[in-house]
This record gives C-alpha cells, sequence and structure tokens, in this order.
C-alpha cells in the first residue's frame, strides 16, 4: 500500500469517526441536556436520535426512572420528648434535567446526600410535632403525607426532581430504652399473671365450698329420707307386730319369755341367781314333763 492510499484510508476513518460522534440518542427512560463548552444549549432534549458537532458539543444523560433513596436509621424527638428510631426511604425521579444538572452536576450520589438531609429534617419536623402514639399508628399517613410533600417542594425548588412517596419502614425505641421497656412490660405482665392467678385460687376456693356444701345438703338430706323410710319401715313393722300379738295376748307372752330365756342363756358361763316363784320361770313350772 503506497502513501496515497494510507492517507486516504486514515481519511476515511476519520470522517466516520467524525460522523458517528455527530449523532446521539436519548432513551425513553433518560433524561439530557445539551453542552456547548460546558454552557447549556438545550436544556431538555427529548427522546430519539439527535444530530450534534463533535468536540463542540458535549450531551449528559439522567436516569428518569424512579429511584430510591434510603436513609439511615436516625433518632427522632416526639411532641413529648421521647426518642424514635426511625427507618425510612424516598421515591423520586427527575423533573427538570437543566436544574438538576446545574444542582448536583447530573450525579446522583449528590443529590441523594442533599436529598438525604432534606429527608432528615422534615422528618424531625413532622414526628416533633406528634406524641408517641400519634406517630406510630394514630396519624402515621398523615405523617407520611406531610414529609413527602415538604420534600416534594424543597426538592423541586433547589435539585429538580420530583419526590413521589416517602415511607417508613420502621420505628423502633433506642436500645438503652429498649431493656427498660422491657423490664416493665415483663413486671407489668408478671402482676398481671399474679392476678389472674390470686382471681383462679379464690374462684377455686369458692368452688370447693360451694361443693362441699352442697355435698353436705345432699348428705343430710338423704340421712334425712332414710330416717323418715326407716322410721315408716319401723311403725309398719310395729305395726304388724302389735296385729299379730293382739289376736293372742298369752301367746305373745309366751314368746317373749321364749326370746328372754334364748338372751339370758345365750353363754353356758352366764349365771343367774332368781327367785323360782319369780315370773320369769312362770312358763317353766307350768311346763309338764
Amino acid at each position: 500500500m503506497n502513501n496515497r492510499s494510507l492517507m486516504a484510508l486514515i481519511v476515511v476513518v476519520v470522517l466516520a469517526l467524525v460522523a458517528w460522534n455527530c449523532f446521539y440518542i436519548v432513551a425513553q427512560t433518560e433524561r439530557a441536556v445539551l453542552l456547548q463548552f460546558g454552557r447549556i444549549v438545550e436544556p431538555d432534549v427529548q427522546p430519539g436520535l439527535h444530530v450534534k458537532i463533535p468536540y463542540v458539543n458535549q450531551v449528559r444523560k439522567f436516569d428518569a426512572r424512579l429511584q430510591t433513596l434510603d436513609s439511615s436509621t436516625s433518632r427522632f424527638l416526639t411532641l413529648e420528648k421521647k426518642a424514635l428510631m426511625v427507618d425510612a426511604f424516598a421515591k423520586w425521579r427527575v423533573l427538570n434535567a437543566e436544574h438538576y444538572y446545574t444542582s448536583t452536576s447530573g450525579i446522583k450520589q449528590i443529590a441523594d446526600e442533599r436529598l438525604s438531609r432534606r429527608l432528615e429534617s422534615s422528618l424531625r419536623d413532622q414526628f416533633g410535632k406528634r406524641t408517641l402514639h400519634e406517630s406510630v399508628s394514630g396519624e402515621r399517613d398523615a405523617l407520611m403525607a406531610d414529609v413527602t410533600a415538604t420534600l416534594n417542594r424543597a426538592a423541586q425548588r433547589e435539585l429538580g426532581i420530583e419526590v413521589i412517596d416517602v415511607r417508613v419502614k420502621g420505628i423502633d425505641l433506642p436500645r438503652e430504652v429498649n431493656l427498660s421497656v422491657f423490664e416493665r412490660m415483663s413486671s407489668e405482665r408478671a402482676r398481671e399473671a399474679r392476678e389472674h392467678r390470686a382471681k383462679g385460687k379464690e374462684l377455686a376456693e369458692g368452688i370447693r365450698a360451694d361443693a362441699d356444701r352442697q355435698r353436705r345438703v345432699l348428705l343430710a338430706e338423704a340421712y334425712r329420707e332414710g330416717q323418715e323410710i326407716r322410721g315408716d319401715g319401723d311403725a309398719k313393722a310395729a305395726a304388724t307386730y302389735a296385729k299379730a300379738y293382739g289376736m293372742d295376748q298369752e301367746f305373745y307372752s309366751f314368746y317373749r319369755s321364749l326370746r328372754a330365756y334364748r338372751e339370758s342363756f345365750a353363754d353356758k358361763r352366764d349365771v343367774l341367781v332368781l327367785d323360782p316363784s319369780s315370773d320369769f320361770f312362770r312358763y317353766l313350772e307350768k311346763s309338764k314333763p
């Protein structure tokens, strides 16, 4: 290859590079500004294919999609001066490309850092206006809405970005407070447990006393009914005996004497000293061999 051909090839390559640098593409997910020697000449380049002057114009592109700022856990005081550890995040995107570039040089880390300070300041103000209960549950949604609105106004004015939403991921007590809170909760639960046990014992004693009372009542009623039945039986037996013995009184006297003999001489070792003419031997004397 001679010098002329080499020069022609070099010229073609240079022209190709120049032609390549004359065009640039802005995607749908991007925002861009066109610079000329560092000065903005087109503040909001629309998505598509565009032409620029090589080495004179420079294109700065920014991600226009939704970005997430995850702030570090910070300590805030409520209206009652109670400390809370709050973990929050914010969703934002570029709204004004020119303002965003001039305020942050198009660097996301700078935007996150400045937005994080604003977010912390807004959260501090909102938590300082509310009590612990309101911050945790009562007005949590209203708190996040107020922080979002305040942060969005400041971010648009200072950074050219739009804050879409702010959310509180977690609210916790400081570590030095957790132990005392846990101990207080433990003592309260122990006190409630003692109260429940005392009530249970009292209820158990009442149930036992009532059961004993019912047992005594049932036994007394059963004994009374048994005595009544036994008395009725004895009365019927006595009436039957009286009726039977009344039919022959002499036989009844004889029968009673036999029973008296049987019971008196049941044991051979028994000894009686009686007058032979007493009534006890009346039927023995009348008996015939």
